[in-house]
């Protein structure tokens, strides 16, 4: 099977090289890089190989997490599966693309498998423990019969590190334009509505962490609450998200008290951060237009909206 492999970019940063890297590393061939930039003025574009990267260039206010993604596919469909990265995304070992290829080889039931992700090296504890929540080390073949079961957890997935089956990707239409963030969740959704199945594959990882603040926390909060106060048809399939954050909590205080318990404090700082900006986000309609800007850490989304 063909792969596309597609990026987009904006500063990368130092850590850009290493993402090349891994990339560089991968036993299975990539028919395509396409690297999606944003207008990167950090010399990002200076690392990348003309030769074997077809580069797409577009305005910054221009960019959107659905559209931008789906306008890549669609000029470059000539692969049987689209794997996307973010910019700050290691692949950990040369084998992390030929797993997701050979799940898709074997299921042909899958439309849509996504990696495991691993704290950066140089992760702190709270990052850390996100991902091993979020990303354990069991892999999970979920269909539309596992949402009672699983919930809203069923068509959890990251564009961080995901591969789409081409035939599935286009019979549901593909990314959605003009989502202020969780393009993945929305098509891994429509998939499994759709008869497809996804699967969570921990053998294939990456290194992705972001250490935010209590501030950048209620902000990428108040986002997932305008997200899904927007697309009301996730919690009429699958279920609401609070008791999730509820388990979360949980499982982050005993974690923290384990490695570190001095930031116990911080960790209850940043969930109720988390929960006040997911509350104000669930009702932002009630919130005056010119104060919803700053309040949200997809500023883009507001401009064009």
């Amino acid at each position: 099977m063909t792969v596309n492999l597609f990026i987009p970019t904006l500063n990368a940063g130092p850590i850009w090289k290493e993402v090349l890297a891994g990339i560089a590393s991968q036993n299975y061939p990539i028919s395509r890089l396409v690297v999606i930039d944003s207008g990167s003025t950090d010399g990002t574009l200076d690392q990348i190989n003309g030769e074997n990267c077809d580069l797409i260039q577009i305005d910054k206010k221009d960019f959107d997490h659905g559209g931008t993604r789906q306008m890549a596919a669609e000029k470059y469909p000539d692969a049987d599966i689209f794997i996307f990265l973010t910019q700050d995304a290691i692949l950990a070992g040369p084998n992390a693309i030929q797993l997701m290829v050979k799940a898709m080889e074997e299921n042909h039931e899958l439309g849509m498998v996504y990696g495991r992700q691993l704290p950066h090296k140089n992760a702190k504890v709270l990052e850390s423990h996100a991902r091993l929540f979020n990303y354990p080390a069991e892999s999970k073949i979920k269909s539309m019969e596992d949402a009672e079961r699983y919930g809203i957890r069923t068509i959890s997935c990251s564009n961080s590190f995901a591969a789409y089956r081409k035939t599935a990707f286009f019979s549901v239409n593909g990314f959605p334009k003009g989502v202020i963030l969780g393009e993945d969740v929305l098509i891994a959704g429509k998939m499994l509505l759709d008869g497809w199945k996804m699967a969570y594959l921990s053998d294939s990882k990456i290194y992705h962490s972001h250490d935010y603040s209590a501030i950048e926390e209620f902000k990428r909060y108040f986002d997932i609450g305008v997200f899904h106060v927007s697309n009301p048809w996730i919690f009429e399939k699958f279920g609401r998200a609070e008791s999730e954050g509820f388990k979360y909590l949980k499982s982050e205080l005993k974690y923290t008290f384990k490695h570190n318990p001095l930031l116990i404090p911080k960790c209850l700082i940043a969930t109720a951060a988390k929960l006040v900006g997911y509350k104000l986000g669930l009702n932002y309609q009630s919130v005056p237009v010119k104060f919803r800007k700053s309040l949200s850490m997809t500023k883009g989304y507001w401009s064009n909206n």
